[in-house]
Formats: structure tokens, C-alpha cells, sequence
């Protein structure tokens, strides 16, 4: 029977080492983000720096199709990796997976190369890993944003739905046009958290404010991102929430673009990290961070440990710090807003307040 663990904040904090990270396909294009990606046949997994702690432990990351350099939700969840590498002297090694058709071969081939653990990072990849993880029962797995119901596959998702909430109050909040827009990348149970979160916090605090729901059919297509936002900035919103990975790398570019030409002031609601760190405060109104890079570290700590739990599944929201605003968000929104944010959070947190999920 499988176990569902519901993670508080207190008990987040109590883990010594908290928790990131992504990567390459089956074509044998792998390695280690930092330091450029490499053919695999003349590139070995990365090796620990010599003054790190020793281990023999070895974990592998496959991504979705966002790729590892999405500056969103893959970024994450490999730089936690490359964290646990020179913190603990983990060899890790990525593989981005160009299509969901490399999903199970990329996952295959970790197991096949004896890596301790393999990560799935995303939803599309839950029938790979479930796939894999029956045929290799000795073999460790885990996965971001999806439940895979087998023994040896611990899964980690996120309340995103509660977070999205918030930065929904901000753009209610602070819109001029009274009219908002969401961009998602492929259709999924995930995204449709981040959406109807986002439109009931807008509607929490501005029942006028209008809005806009686009879904972008894919997480690598940054052009396919711009040109939808140039659709919704043209229609009058101000401000735009992507969920979208790398295509929602174009929403920025597109507002970047406008701002600078003068005219209306748009703004652009970062997601997954912190992307006022990646595109300015200039252009990005605050973000809605989803702590993969934590739930990342500690389950692959896990397996340093000795403790790796398979058949588990662990649920992180605004209470467990799983999701919730950066301190950077006070560069562009108000002490009043940011005070209502902290209001809402607390009901939501108390119970007082249910976010609709779907």
C-alpha cells in the first residue's frame, strides 16, 4: 500500500540538507550544465571536486522536454544536483530528453549504468518512470509533479494551485486594465493548478479584472511564448502569468521588448524560481517559486543517508514552504499588497480559505 507523507515546514527545516535540479537525450548528449554539454562517448559522468566528501553514490537526471537551461522548473531541479555534488561528493549526470519519446531510454540508461538514483522531472515523464521502475524493481526512482504508484518510485508534487493564488492577488492588485493573462504550456493536471489558482486569487481581490486563458501546446518553444504574449499585451492586459517552462522565456522577452519602446507599462509574473534574478526587476512583477530544487536535494540526500523511501508520495504547499513569493518581490509591489498577500496566506495556511485545484 502506498504511503503518503505531507511534509510540514518544521519538518523541512529539520533536514540538515535541503533540497535542487535537470538534462540531455538518448542521442548521447549529456553532462554537466555548467560546464557545457558534451557527446557522452567522450564525456564521463562529472566527477566530485577532490575537496568534497566521498561517496560512491551516483544520481542521474532526466528531463522534460523544457531542457536543463529552461531557467524555470529543470534549472532548478539540476542545480540542486550540482549542489548535493559539491556538497556531499555526489556524481551526478543529466540527459534532456528532446521529445517524450526519449522519456523511458533516457531512464534506462541510468539504470542500466547503475546509478543509485534516477529522477523523472515532470508530469509527461510518469508513465516512463512507472514503466521502468516495474521492469527494474532493485532500482531507485523518483519523480517531480507526477504519483507513480510503485514500491521503489518515490514522488514529490506541489500545491502550485495555492502559490499561483498569491501572485494572483498581486496582479489583481496591480493591474491598470483590469485585464490579466495566463499562458500554460501543455495542457496537464499541473498546469490547470497553476491556472485556476491564478484566477481565483485575481478574482479574490478585483471580481472585475478579466482573465485571459492561452495554453502555449509546449514548454521549449520561447517564440511560440513571445507571440502569444504580444497577442494578450495587444488586447490590453498588463500583466502576464506564465506557466510554461522555456517557452515562457519569450513572454519576457515580448514585454522586455514593449517596455522599452515606451507605451503602456507590462509586466511578466515569473514562475518556478526566482526570475527576477534571471530577467530584472525591470520587467518581472514578482514570481511564483515552486521549490524543486529542494525537493530535489533532500530526496537524493535520502539515498547518501541510507534512508531513500520508495512507494511514498510527499505534498508541498504555502505550509510546508513548498511554494509561496521571493523576497525580491518588494522591488515592484507594494508594502499594502505585499501585506494582503501575507493575509491570504495565512487562511489558506489556517484552512480558512480552500484554492480550487482543477
Amino acid at each position: 500500500m502506498k504511503k503518503i507523507f505531507k511534509l510540514s515546514l518544521v519538518t523541512m527545516l529539520a533536514f540538515t540538507v535541503i533540497l535542487t535540479g535537470c538534462g540531455n537525450n538518448n542521442n548521447a548528449n549529456t553532462g554537466n550544465a555548467a560546464e557545457g554539454n558534451t557527446n557522452a562517448a567522450t564525456n564521463a559522468p562529472t566527477e566530485a571536486p577532490t575537496d568534497a566528501p566521498k561517496t560512491d553514490v551516483k544520481v542521474g537526471l532526466v528531463t522534460d522536454v523544457g531542457g536543463v537551461n529552461d531557467k524555470s522548473f529543470n534549472q532548478s531541479a539540476w542545480e540542486a544536483l550540482e549542489a548535493l555534488k559539491t556538497e556531499a561528493g555526489v556524481e551526478v549526470k543529466y540527459l534532456q530528453s528532446k521529445s517524450n519519446a526519449d522519456y523511458e531510454p533516457n531512464l534506462n540508461q541510468f539504470v542500466k549504468d547503475g546509478y543509485n538514483l534516477t529522477w523523472g522531472i515532470g508530469f509527461d515523464l510518469g508513465d516512463a518512470v512507472l514503466k521502468v521502475a516495474t521492469e527494474n524493481p532493485t532500482a531507485n526512482l523518483a519523480i517531480i509533479d507526477s504519483v507513480v504508484d510503485a514500491p521503489n518510485v518515490a514522488s514529490v508534487t506541489f500545491s502550485e494551485n495555492e502559490g499561483s493564488y498569491l501572485v494572483g492577488v498581486v496582479a489583481g492588485l496591480t493591474t491598470k486594465t483590469n485585464k490579466v493573462g495566463f499562458i500554460g504550456g501543455m495542457e496537464s493536471p499541473v498546469i490547470k493548478r497553476f491556472e485556476v489558482g491564478f484566477k481565483a486569487g485575481v478574482a479574490a481581490v478585483n471580481p472585475s479584472a478579466e482573465v485571459k486563458i492561452t495554453y502555449a501546446g509546449a514548454y521549449d518553444k520561447p517564440d511560440t511564448g513571445k507571440s502569444l504574449a504580444a497577442t494578450l499585451y495587444d488586447d490590453g492586459a498588463d500583466i502576464i502569468f506564465p506557466a510554461a517552462g522555456a517557452t515562457g522565456n519569450g513572454v519576457f522577452n515580448e514585454a522586455k521588448s514593449r517596455n522599452k519602446a515606451g507605451g503602456t507599462k507590462v509586466w511578466v509574473i515569473g514562475v518556478d524560481k526566482d526570475q527576477s534574478l534571471e530577467f530584472g526587476d525591470d520587467v518581472t512583477l514578482t514570481s511564483m517559486i515552486k521549490h524543486v530544487d529542494e525537493a530535489v536535494k533532500k530526496v537524493s540526500q535520502e539515498v547518501v543517508d541510507g534512508t531513500f523511501k520508495g512507494g511514498t508520495t510527499t505534498v508541498l504547499g504555502l505550509k510546508d514552504n513548498g511554494v509561496g513569493l521571493p523576497e525580491t518581490s518588494k522591488a515592484n509591489v507594494s508594502a499594502d499588497i505585499l501585506a494582503k498577500v501575507e493575509e491570504y496566506k495565512a487562511q489558506i495556511i489556517a484552512g480558512t480559505i480552500t484554492v480550487p485545484s482543477e
